[in-house]
């Protein structure tokens, strides 16, 4: 194979900014051969790009069956993703997944098992980790420059969010349409980014506020604590209702401290370990000498392009994968357990099977309901990518 053919499920917001850096040739070896979505009018859209240069369904299931694509790009509502990747897998195709990639962990789990028995590529579209700032962090944390792990603080305010954007669709910030909140939505880079970094707690004991700030029925807003089997602790801080935001990633080990914000990684380094230094040193205040360097990044990394290109560079040349979708359970264990927590009042153990979880859900979807008189969201006719 010297060309992977690419489909679309979901014309949407992020389908759509897809669809364009396939067409447009901005993935080298990748051609775009067909889009599904069930509205007429963003067919109609995606026509109007590609004219009769790719075939186009309503019905996804057609569409893995045509013999017509290498690979499936899923960007439909969320508890669709594990659905839809499900039957990508069956038909011999590779999946790529828009994130989060699923809801609830005990779906994941059927969609890992049937991925790995199909052979196929499964990636997820965690454009974060093309972001040069966090690959670096990751860098440094994992080539053990820190030293031991002590903790990790994450506040992520930065998702301030409107009545208006929450009215844009009946099932938007409900149980039964979407899932979730802030956690689910907004949230899935920067949880899939602390665990990739710093690695995965075993214990979440989380504060979560149902419609705080906006007249939704799910989370906007997040406080959480995190223990880890070495001892180290977390924090992690979101909502959807602050303005001014803040996004400040903080790690903290025996040997130094990295601080990313407003584009700028400080990292400062000790020369020696604190650990040693505690009880070797006879001065009973002075601190450890160290450095700090300063690197400011330019940009964010090629985001979404990357992924496309790494995805396809991977099933054509072997190139490693940088965001597999294996991995997408990890974030969402996290997120589940952050939500069960607070409905438990009680700390939650990771891993765990997903089972209580889902109980917790299925009674809160018995009470969901869709929005009304809502105002639809204008369609980004432009095709660019667009923050949920």
């Amino acid at each position: 194979m010297d060309q992977l053919r690419f489909g679309i499920v979901g014309i949407g917001n992020m389908g759509s900014g897809h669809l364009n850096d396939l067409y447009h040739k901005k993935v080298p070896n990748a051609v775009l051969t067909a889009v599904c979505d069930l509205k007429d009018d963003r067919l109609a859209w995606a026509k109007s790009v590609c004219g009769d240069e790719v075939a186009y369904y309503k019905d996804y299931k057609e569409m893995l069956a045509s013999g017509k694509i290498d690979a499936v790009i899923i960007a439909t509502p969320h508890y669709l993703h594990p659905v839809i990747g499900i039957d990508a897998f069956r038909a011999g195709l590779n999946v790529l997944s828009e994130k989060p990639v699923g809801v609830y962990t005990k779906k994941i789990e059927e969609l890992m098992q049937v991925a790995r028995e199909s052979g196929k590529t499964f990636g997820l579209m965690f454009n974060q980790r093309t972001n040069p700032a966090y690959q670096k962090m990751r860098e440094i944390v994992q080539s053990g420059q820190l030293g031991a792990l002590k903790r990790c603080v994450w506040i992520i305010t930065s998702w301030y969010r409107t009545q208006a954007y929450y009215n844009s669709g009946g099932w938007r910030a409900t149980w039964a349409g979407e899932g979730g909140g802030v956690l689910i939505n907004q949230c899935p880079h920067q949880l899939d980014l602390w665990q990739w970094i710093f690695g995965m707690p075993n214990k979440i004991q989380a504060f979560c506020s149902f419609g705080k700030y906006h007249d939704i029925e799910v989370e906007d807003e997040v406080t959480a604590y995190a223990e880890y089997p070495n001892g180290a602790t977390g924090v992690f801080i979101t909502t959807t209702g602050e303005c001014p935001g803040t996004n400040r990633l903080e790690i903290s080990g025996s040997k130094g401290k990295l601080v990313f914000e407003n584009g700028k990684l400080k990292y400062t380094a000790l020369s020696m370990d604190d650990r040693e230094y505690c009880y070797a040193s006879q001065n009973a205040f002075k601190q450890i000498e160290c450095k700090t360097e300063e690197t400011v990044f330019e940009n964010d990394g090629e985001q979404h392009l990357g992924i496309l290109k790494n995805f396809t560079n991977h099933i054509l040349n072997g190139e490693p994968l940088l965001a597999p979708g294996y991995d997408g359970i990890k974030e969402l264990s996290i997120s589940n357990a952050m939500l069960l927590s607070t409905w438990k009042n009680a700390p939650v153990s990771l891993p765990n099977d997903g089972s209580e979880f889902w109980d917790y859900l299925q009674e809160k979807i018995k009470t969901s309901r869709a929005k009304e008189n809502i105002a639809e969201k204008v369609f980004d006719t432009a095709g660019s990518y667009m923050t949920k």
